[in-house]
C-alpha cells in the first residue's frame, strides 16, 4: 500500500474514527464502560492498527477517549467470566493474555506517529496504551494507576512498555504498590510530554504536534521509529550497521532526494507544503 491507496478502515462498534486528510483520530467510545479493553474492543483496535500500518498517507494517529475516562484498562468482569469460569486451562489463559501483548506491540511499533491524549483516567491497560505512544498529552487532573496487583493479578503485557517509558525503578514502585499519580507527576516520570490545564486544551496542543509531524518526511519518520525500537537489543556494531542502512534507504529514496534538494534550494519539501 502506498500514499495513493488509502487504508480501508474497519467498521467499528466501540470506536469512532475521524480522518482529517493525513491524520486519524481513534476515539474509544464506550464511556458507560469507562472505555475498558474488552475482547471485542481489543479486536477492533487491532483491526484499525493493521489497516493503517502500511498507509503512508496517514501521517499520525491519535488515541483518545469519549466521556470522563481515557481507558480504564482491562474488562474485569470479562476476566471473571472468561478466565475464571473453569472452561480454560492455564495454557489457554496465558495464550489469550499474550495476544493482548501483541496489541500493545502493534501500537508501539506503528510506523506513523502515535499521540495519546489523556483526560480523566488511564488505569492499568490504559496506562499501558499511553506508554506505547510517541507523544503523550495529559490534563493536570488526569489520573494514572497500576491497579493489577491490588486485585491479585499481574501487569503482564504492559510491563515492558511501562518500563521502557518511565524506567525500571519507578515501574517497580508503581506496580508493587498500586501507586497512582496525576498529570504533573506523569510529566516528571517521563510519561507525559505535555501537561495542559483543561480537556479543551488537549486539542490545541495536539494541533501543534501535528504541525511538527507534518514538517517531517513520512518515510523518514517510519525509518526512525523502526530504528529506535530496534536499538536497545543491538550491540554497538549492530547499531552502527542498522543506522547506516536506515540512513542509506532514506538517502536514496524519493523523499530523501526531495528533502536534500529542498534544503539546497531553500524551499519547503513537497510533504510540508
Amino acid at each position: 500500500m502506498n500514499a495513493s491507496t488509502p487504508a480501508v478502515l474497519p467498521d467499528c462498534q466501540h470506536f469512532l474514527l475521524e480522518r482529517d486528510t493525513d491524520w486519524l483520530t481513534v476515539w474509544f467510545n464506550r464511556p458507560d464502560a469507562r472505555n475498558a479493553l474488552s475482547h471485542d474492543v481489543s479486536t477492533e483496535l487491532n483491526a484499525i492498527v493493521a489497516a493503517v500500518r502500511e498507509d503512508r498517507s496517514i501521517r499520525g494517529v491519535t488515541l483518545r477517549g469519549k466521556g470522563k475516562v481515557f481507558c480504564a484498562g482491562g474488562d474485569i468482569k470479562g476476566f471473571q467470566n472468561v478466565f475464571q469460569g473453569g472452561e480454560l486451562n492455564l495454557d489457554d489463559v496465558a495464550a489469550s493474555n499474550a495476544g493482548t501483548g501483541e496489541l500493545f506491540n502493534s501500537i508501539n511499533t506503528l510506523p506513523q506517529v502515535v499521540v495519546v491524549l489523556v483526560q480523566g483516567a488511564a488505569i492499568a491497560g490504559g496506562m499501558g496504551l499511553t506508554c506505547c505512544a510517541d507523544i503523550v498529552v495529559v490534563t493536570e487532573d488526569a489520573l494514572f494507576s497500576m491497579t493489577e496487583t491490588q486485585i491479585g493479578i499481574v501487569p503482564a503485557q504492559i510491563a515492558p512498555f511501562v518500563i521502557a517509558r518511565i524506567g525500571l525503578p519507578a515501574s517497580r514502585r508503581l506496580m508493587l504498590t498500586g501507586g497512582c499519580f496525576r498529570g504533573r507527576e506523569a510529566e516528571k516520570l517521563g510519561l507525559a510530554d505535555y501537561v495542559v490545564s483543561t480537556e479543551a486544551a488537549l486539542g490545541a496542543q495536539e494541533l501543534a504536534i501535528r504541525t511538527g509531524v507534518r514538517s517531517c518526511s513520512p518515510a523518514a519518520n517510519a525509518e526512525t521509529k523502526k530504528l529506535i525500537m530496534s536499538l536497545p537489543g543491538m550491540t554497538a556494531d549492530e547499531a552502527r550497521t542498522a543506522g547506516g542502512y536506515a540512513f542509506g534507504r532514506c538517502m536514496v529514496s524519493d523523499e530523501g532526494r526531495e528533502g536534500v534538494a529542498s534544503f539546497i534550494e531553500k524551499r519547503k519539501p513537497n510533504w510540508a507544503e
